[in-house]
């Protein structure tokens, strides 16, 4: 017999050979994945309608061969199946990505799940989720997945980090650094807003401590216009402080206010006050 093949430490998940006996028969895993159908969608019929019309199940079970190819050396054929398989199912999973059992992509449509990618067991992916890199990285460059992880529609899971048991990652998010199990994360970048089933009120957050964080451009124009209303503030208040000190200087001139320019080029000088007699109620000059 050849010598096995030497394989990267990322993929030392999966052994390259499989113990006899150890493995389930792929009719069991075929069973076990339309019972995770029935257990995660309200909408799933029958076995035989599931087995025919969800392609989120094609896609993983194509993914076994092609992964068995790529830990025996037939990559060029693993990946060009690959890429056969996100022709019919929209699904892209890299043939070296590790995916635990039960795992299930519900709608199944623009998912994409990177080389190093590895996906614990009872994870469930919605459409248009993205398990990818970051483009500056080498090696181990995709996330790691841990056990019942939920990630919503069309979130981001970018970068080497780890994403604990029992997480689950709101739609649209952007999650580039760690989180620790048991949390709910949500937003761009993604924050935790519920940790051990109690909500947390602020999430510390040192954007210095993670320069992968997304560039936000409300943010930095809201960023703007604070300057420029603190640099207004300040100008008003050296103008008080120009008028006040033209006031005292000239008691004799009529008195200046910052309100005296508001509406009118013109200053208004104020008349004289009329004199009240106590039996003169409307009062007179």
């Amino acid at each position: 017999m050849g010598q096995a093949l030497p394989r990267s430490p990322h993929l030392a998940r999966t052994p390259a050979i499989m113990p006899k006996g150890a493995a389930m028969s792929f009719i069991d895993t075929i069973r076990e994945d339309i019972g995770t159908v029935k257990t995660h969608d309200p909408a799933a019929q029958s076995d035989f309608v599931i087995f025919l019309s969800y392609p989120g199940l094609h896609a993983k079970w194509m993914h076994t061969p092609e992964h068995w190819l790529w830990n025996h050396g037939a990559r060029g054929p693993a990946r060009v199946l690959s890429q056969v398989t996100r022709f019919f199912t929209g699904v892209e999973i890299h043939p070296a990505a590790q995916l635990g059992r039960r795992f299930f992509i519900d709608h199944a449509m623009g998912v994409v799940i990177g080389e190093t990618t590895v996906v614990g067991d009872d994870c469930v992916l919605y459409q248009g989720v993205t398990l990818g890199g970051t483009g500056k990285e080498c090696g181990k460059r995709h996330p790691t997945l841990g056990n019942n992880v939920t990630v919503g529609a069309g979130a981001k899971v970018l970068g080497n980090i780890q994403i604990g048991d029992n997480v689950k990652v709101g739609g649209n998010s952007v999650v580039v650094k760690d989180v620790p199990e048991n949390c709910t994360v949500v937003g761009i970048p993604g924050r935790v807003v519920r940790r051990n089933g109690c909500r947390i009120v602020e999430e510390t957050y040192n954007r210095d401590k993670h320069r992968e964080s997304m560039p936000d451009p409300v943010e930095e124009q809201s960023r703007l216009n604070r300057e420029g209303i603190r640099k207004n503030h300040q100008r008003i208040g050296d103008l008080e402080k120009q008028v006040a000190t033209w006031n005292a200087s000239s008691p004799s001139l009529p008195s200046l206010s910052i309100s005296s320019f508001s509406n009118s080029r013109e200053i208004e000088t104020v008349g004289p006050v009329p004199i009240r007699h106590e039996n003169d109620p409307a009062g007179t000059q």
